[in-house]
Protein backbone atom coordinates (compact mmCIF):
# COMPACT_ATOMS: atom_id res chain seq x y z
CA UNK A 1 0.00 0.00 0.00
CA UNK A 2 1.82 3.24 -0.84
CA UNK A 3 0.79 6.97 -0.89
CA UNK A 4 2.27 9.91 -2.03
CA UNK A 5 3.82 12.69 -0.08
CA UNK A 6 2.88 16.48 -0.50
CA UNK A 7 4.94 19.35 -0.71
CA UNK A 8 4.00 20.37 3.06
CA UNK A 9 5.14 16.63 3.74
CA UNK A 10 2.12 15.47 4.45
CA UNK A 11 0.62 11.71 3.85
CA UNK A 12 -2.63 10.32 4.19
CA UNK A 13 -2.67 7.49 5.97
CA UNK A 14 -4.52 4.48 3.91
CA UNK A 15 -8.06 3.53 5.67
CA UNK A 16 -7.49 0.60 6.16
CA UNK A 17 -4.27 1.44 8.31
CA UNK A 18 -6.77 4.00 10.27
CA UNK A 19 -8.89 1.28 10.71
CA UNK A 20 -7.05 -1.21 12.11
CA UNK A 21 -5.38 0.84 14.50
CA UNK A 22 -8.54 2.97 15.37
CA UNK A 23 -7.03 6.21 14.04
CA UNK A 24 -9.39 8.71 13.84
CA UNK A 25 -9.88 12.89 13.44
CA UNK A 26 -7.36 14.35 16.39
CA UNK A 27 -6.03 11.11 17.54
CA UNK A 28 -1.95 11.41 18.14
CA UNK A 29 0.17 9.54 16.65
CA UNK A 30 4.20 8.57 17.03
CA UNK A 31 6.73 7.83 14.29
CA UNK A 32 9.22 6.14 14.91
CA UNK A 33 12.59 4.44 12.45
CA UNK A 34 13.29 0.65 13.29
CA UNK A 35 16.65 -0.93 13.01
CA UNK A 36 16.14 -1.69 9.74
CA UNK A 37 15.19 1.51 8.79
CA UNK A 38 11.29 0.95 8.39
CA UNK A 39 9.14 3.99 9.77
CA UNK A 40 6.29 2.77 12.38
CA UNK A 41 3.19 4.21 13.26
CA UNK A 42 1.58 3.48 16.76
CA UNK A 43 -1.42 5.36 18.27
CA UNK A 44 0.30 7.58 21.04
CA UNK A 45 0.58 5.89 24.08
CA UNK A 46 0.90 8.51 27.03
CA UNK A 47 1.63 5.60 29.93
CA UNK A 48 5.12 4.44 27.91
CA UNK A 49 6.99 8.13 28.72
CA UNK A 50 5.65 10.29 26.29
CA UNK A 51 6.29 14.01 27.04
CA UNK A 52 3.00 15.38 27.49
CA UNK A 53 -0.79 13.66 28.86
CA UNK A 54 -3.34 13.81 26.79
CA UNK A 55 -5.59 17.18 27.34
CA UNK A 56 -9.19 16.44 29.61
CA UNK A 57 -12.00 18.17 27.19
CA UNK A 58 -12.75 20.68 29.36
CA UNK A 59 -16.78 20.55 28.19
CA UNK A 60 -16.66 16.66 28.66
CA UNK A 61 -16.05 17.14 32.25
CA UNK A 62 -19.01 19.37 33.28
CA UNK A 63 -21.48 18.18 30.59
CA UNK A 64 -25.03 17.37 32.88
CA UNK A 65 -23.90 18.54 35.94
CA UNK A 66 -25.88 21.39 35.78
CA UNK A 67 -29.19 20.71 38.68
CA UNK A 68 -31.04 24.39 37.26
CA UNK A 69 -33.40 24.27 35.03
CA UNK A 70 -33.65 27.19 33.29
CA UNK A 71 -36.62 29.34 30.82
CA UNK A 72 -35.35 30.82 28.01
CA UNK A 73 -36.84 34.05 28.89
CA UNK A 74 -35.17 34.21 32.54
CA UNK A 75 -31.86 33.16 31.11
CA UNK A 76 -32.04 35.90 28.03
CA UNK A 77 -33.36 38.42 30.80
CA UNK A 78 -29.97 37.64 33.43
CA UNK A 79 -27.60 37.46 29.89
CA UNK A 80 -28.82 41.20 29.15
CA UNK A 81 -28.84 42.95 32.53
Amino acid sequence: MSTTLTVKGQVTIPKQIRDELVLTPGTAVDFAVNRDGLVVLQKASWAQGSNAPPQPDRFEAVRGKADMKWRTQDLMALLRG
